[in-house]
């Protein structure tokens, strides 16, 4: 059912009467700068921002991982729209093989890696429901950022046989050096902002 054109709002949000997709999502609601709005399986997801030490680690990751990725020729990203089929996840970051420069989506096939920062009002989404959805999409790469009892930590997980195996770790006082897809280091205790 097509929908009439109209200006993007999030009253929308209350009256349509049809399972959500991810075009719809984008083509009626509006860009802003507050919760993330996610489309699963046909629902809308709002989800408020994280923590401090959420928004401090997605902060200082994203730039270097950048800076990695680029000189592999792959792009990094915070919080952007990924569509997998009907589905829109706005992960915490994503390196894709291709840029996204003008573009408002990208879709999954083009990520290389896609990264949770995991909250705690959030973890069973972050530990096993998103990167259940992005091994099914054929994702190679995962990459999970947790802080149980504030102690940064790294894991990097690669696809094998349809699920995520870990390959890489460290807390916070080690090195987290991966080699794919790309070499990137860091010590995890650099992801938070800490006095002193």
């Amino acid at each position: 059912m097509a929908m009439p054109a109209r200006e993007p709002s999030f009253d929308i949000l209350g009256t349509l009467n049809q399972p959500w997709t991810a075009q719809l999502a984008l083509d009626l609601l509006p860009d802003h700068s507050g919760p993330k709005v996610e489309v699963v399986r046909g629902s809308v997801i709002v989800t408020p921002h994280a923590g401090f030490d959420h928004q401090a680690a997605e902060r200082q990751l994203s730039f270097p991982l950048h800076q990695a990725a680029r000189k592999a020729g792959m792009w990094a990203y915070p919080e952007v729209n990924i569509v997998s089929g009907e589905d829109l996840f706005i992960p915490d970051f994503v390196v894709l093989r291709r840029s996204g420069g003008g573009k408002t989506f990208m879709p999954i096939g083009d990520a290389v890696l896609i990264g949770e920062i995991v909250s705690r009002g959030n973890r069973r989404k972050d530990v096993i429901e998103r990167p259940r959805e992005y091994a099914a999409a054929g994702v190679p790469f995962f990459l999970r950022v947790d802080f149980r009892n504030r102690i940064p930590s790294l894991v990097l997980h690669e696809l094998s046989d349809g699920k995520y195996q870990p390959v890489v770790a460290a807390a916070a006082g080690g090195t987290f050096a991966m080699q794919q897809p790309f070499d990137f280091s860091i010590d995890p205790e650099d992801l938070l902002d800490e006095e002193g």
